[in-house]
């Protein structure tokens, strides 16, 4: 997923218990269109939780603590103005490393003393989207982790890259990858990462839509972790992207979206093989029929 281009963002959290947390979030979610850009939360320390929502404008802010006091009115929520260009590095700075599987995700400070023999993948906080924090890039990573234990992967195509995360360790474990970014910020910073990993001869990096660059192509794992939305609309898309007994990866949905994106993709002959939930996240993994 991308980062934002808005000069100006606010930034909506709150401290509760989980069950006053995910009903926020939920509520959140229910609504369509939604006044938040994201909405995230977790476990800031034992049995205490952290609501974060990010919105584009003050009028939005209103809406969102609407419905977050009729979900949940314990909850009170605290607004302050943010760049744009800086929430995620913001909100990520100084996170510790993530481990996902045989994989190791985080900034140059992590990794320095990091000796437990896991593939080390240097993303430092910044614009894009993707450092292994966030539930749906961990769950991508768990996902490859899992195909990687059943068999070699030669061929990978990455929609919404991003940091080039996901990208970037399926292209360490001996992958070629295809990773297409929307955003062209977010792109070049993917391209960054390939070379800071040293597997850029391994990453092709494309901003734009890359639809001509897929057409007739299929691959032997496609990640898509954008929004419920895109990978709805983009099945038509993805699921001939993937070669017969290859494996789909889809993320960026909350759980409660699951079932329309799962919908989506058995409607289209896909095999669903696993869930994999992270906090308010889902990640699912899909096989086309040999």
């Amino acid at each position: 997923m991308a980062g934002y281009a808005r000069a100006r963002m606010l930034l909506l959290t709150a401290l509760g218990t989980l069950a006053q947390v995910r009903a926020a979030a939920d509520e959140l979610d229910r609504h369509d269109p939604s006044p938040a850009d994201a909405v995230s939360w977790f476990e800031e320390k034992p049995g205490k939780f952290r609501l974060e929502v990010y919105v584009p404008t003050k009028q939005d802010g209103i809406s969102v603590e609407a419905i977050v006091g009729a979900a949940a009115p314990e909850l009170h929520l605290k607004t302050k103005k943010v760049a744009a260009k800086d929430w995620v590095a913001m909100s990520l700075e100084g996170l510790p490393a993530v481990r996902a599987g045989r994989f190791i995700v985080a900034g140059a400070h992590a990794l320095r003393n990091e000796s437990s023999g896991r593939t080390k993948i240097w993303i430092e906080a910044s614009e894009a989207f993707g450092t292994g924090h966030h539930g749906t890039t961990w769950g991508c990573l768990m996902a490859l982790e899992s195909v990687l234990r059943q068999r070699r992967v030669e061929r990978v195509l990455d929609v919404g890259a991003g940091s080039g995360v996901l990208a970037i360790a399926a292209a360490k474990t001996g992958a070629d990858a295809l990773a297409i970014e929307i955003d062209a910020r977010a792109a070049a910073i993917a391209e960054i990462n390939t070379k800071q990993n040293k597997i850029a001869n391994r990453v092709r990096v494309i901003a734009g839509d890359g639809a001509r660059y897929i057409a007739g192509q299929q691959f032997d794992l496609v990640f898509a972790n954008i929004l419920m939305r895109p990978l709805i609309k983009l099945s038509p898309k993805l699921v001939p992207a993937v070669a017969p007994g290859g494996t789909l990866i889809l993320s960026g949905l909350l759980q409660a979206q699951a079932p329309l994106v799962r919908e989506a993709y058995a409607n289209r002959g896909m095999q669903l093989v696993k869930q994999i939930p992270k906090e308010a996240w889902m990640t699912l993994v899909w096989k086309k029929p040999d």
